[in-house]
C-alpha cells in the first residue's frame, strides 16, 4: 500500500502533517545538491577574487615600510600604524604641492554635488515628460538622446575643448560640471523614463482631472514617489563622476583637479622612495565615498533597479 492510499484513509489533519513532513524532508535533501554546492563555490570564489586585493590594500596601508620590505604581503601587520593614512591625507606630494589628498577630496566634492543634482533633476523632468505628456516626436527625441550615450567620451573631448575655449569657461569648475551633465543625461533620462512608465496612468489622469498642470503634477505627485530611482541615479552618477579621471584631467583645470588625478600623481611619482603603504592608503581614501554611498543606500538601490525594470 503506497503513501497516497494511506494518506487518504487518515484524518485530514494527520494527512496534512504527513505531507508537511515529506515536504520538509525533500527541502532538506535539496539543500546540498551538486548544483547548489557549485553555485556556492562560485559565489565564494568570486567574493574572494574581489575581496583579496582589498584585504592586501588594507593590511599594507597599516604596515611600516620596514615591515613591508620583509615580505609577507598577506600577513597581518605586526605593529599597525595609521601614519600612512595621515600622510596620504595631509602631507603626501600630489605634484608641486605637498598638501595630501584633502585638496583633491574637496575638489571632487565640489564637482560631484552639482554634477549629480543637475543631471538627476533634468533627467527626472525628461523622463516624466516622455512618460506622461509625450510631446510630438517624443520617441525620436528619446532615440537621439540614447544614441548619444553610445558615443565614446574620447571622441567628444576635442570638440568640447574647442567649444568651451571659445566660450571662455575651459579649465574651470562650470566646465567640468557641464561636461558631466551632458554625458550623464542619457542614463538619467532612461532611468526616470522606465521608472515613470511603471507608475499607473490613472494616477496621472486623476491629477489632470483635479486641474493640476505639468509642474504641479511633477512636484506634488511624481517627485515624492521617486525616492528609490533617485537613489539609484545618485549612486550611478556619483560613482561615475567621483571615479572619473580623463574628464577631470582635461576640463577641470589646475585649481579644480579631482581626487583621482591627484591619486595618479601620488602613485606614479618617479622621485624618492616608493611608499607602498601611503599609496595603498591614498587609494582606499579615494574609493571610500562611492563605497560608503553604496553600502549606506544598497536597499534603496535594489528597490529602484527593480522598479525601473518593470517597463522600458
Amino acid at each position: 500500500m503506497n503513501f497516497h492510499s494511506i494518506a487518504q484513509r487518515l484524518p485530514a489533519g494527520v494527512a496534512g502533517d504527513e505531507n508537511a513532513q515529506r515536504g520538509a524532508v525533500r527541502t532538506r535533501r535539496r539543500r546540498f545538491t551538486p548544483a547548489r554546492i557549485g553555485i556556492y563555490c562560485f559565489l565564494i570564489g568570486a567574493a574572494l577574487f574581489f575581496l583579496l586585493p582589498l584585504y592586501v590594500m588594507v593590511v599594507t596601508s597599516l604596515k611600516s615600510m620596514d615591515e613591508i620590505r620583509q615580505g609577507g604581503i598577506f600577513a597581518l601587520p605586526l605593529d599597525a600604524t595609521l601614519a600612512p593614512w595621515r600622510q596620504a591625507w595631509s602631507t603626501v606630494c600630489t605634484g608641486a604641492a605637498c598638501e595630501g589628498l584633502r585638496t583633491g577630496f574637496w575638489n571632487s566634492v565640489a564637482i560631484a554635488v552639482p554634477s549629480t543634482v543637475l543631471p538627476i533633476l533634468i533627467g527626472a523632468v525628461n523622463g516624466y515628460a516622455l512618460s506622461f505628456w509625450r510631446p510630438r516626436f517624443a520617441n525620436l527625441l528619446f532615440a537621439v538622446l540614447m544614441a548619444g550615450a553610445f558615443v565614446p567620451v574620447q571622441v567628444m573631448i576635442y570638440p568640447l575643448v574647442r567649444v568651451m575655449a571659445l566660450a571662455g569657461v575651459f579649465g574651470s569648475l562650470p566646465a567640468i560640471v557641464l561636461v558631466h551633465l551632458v554625458f550623464g543625461m542619457p542614463m538619467m533620462t532612461l532611468l526616470f523614463r522606465n521608472y515613470y512608465c511603471s507608475v499607473p496612468q490613472e494616477l496621472f489622469h486623476a491629477a489632470r482631472v483635479d486641474g493640476a498642470g505639468f509642474w504641479r503634477i511633477f512636484l506634488r505627485v511624481m517627485l515624492p514617489m521617486s525616492l528609490p530611482v533617485i537613489v539609484v541615479a545618485a549612486i550611478i552618477q556619483v560613482t561615475g563622476v567621483w571615479n572619473d579621471y580623463i574628464l577631470g584631467l582635461v576640463f577641470a583645470g589646475r585649481e579644480n583637479l579631482p581626487m583621482t588625478v591627484q591619486l595618479n600623481n601620488v602613485i606614479n611619482t618617479t622621485t624618492g622612495t616608493r611608499l607602498y603603504n601611503v599609496n595603498m592608503a591614498a587609494t582606499i581614501l579615494t574609493a571610500l565615498v562611492p563605497l560608503a554611498l553604496y553600502f549606506g543606500s544598497g536597499r534603496w538601490f535594489v528597490r529602484g533597479i527593480a522598479a525601473g525594470a518593470v517597463k522600458g
